[in-house]
């Protein structure tokens, strides 16, 4: 397992930033161990939803989760904001940090994520293959 540690600065766009890490070091079973930070906008599509929303103030990242592959990255995000209240979904382009985004990944050396289309789901799907 290799480790690794992302320090976003304000005005780039979580999810994209982390897209171009993953493709820059060529990661192909990744997840995320801890993820903290702040938003000035968040976009996240809401469970059952078929929509993003856009939402335009200030929030804390309590928790940001996934998996992430050079094939693809599929994020949840839980936010909360000025009076505390929690909110949280999949994360979508379009969310700007507001002053920092700290975030710790982890790969699985010896596995490859990909995704797939899933006829059940009729999403791409998590694939999960043996590395040789």
């Amino acid at each position: 397992m290799q480790l690794f540690a992302v320090r976003l600065q304000a005005n780039q766009d979580l999810k994209q930033e982390l897209r171009e890490f993953v493709q820059k070091n060529q990661i192909k079973a990744g997840c995320i161990l801890t993820g903290i930070g702040s938003l000035q906008q968040a976009v996240i599509r809401f469970a059952n939803q078929p929509n993003v929303v856009p939402l335009t103030e200030y929030f804390e990242i309590i928790s940001l989760s996934g998996t992430l592959s050079i094939y693809g990255i599929h994020l949840h995000i839980a936010i909360a904001d000025a009076n505390g209240k929690v909110l949280g979904g999949h994360l979508s382009d379009g969310s700007i940090i507001y002053t920092t985004a700290e975030i710790v990944l982890a790969e699985a050396t010896h596995l490859t994520f990909l995704r797939t289309p899933d006829p059940q789901t009729g999403y791409q799907e998590l694939e999960i293959a043996q590395n040789q």
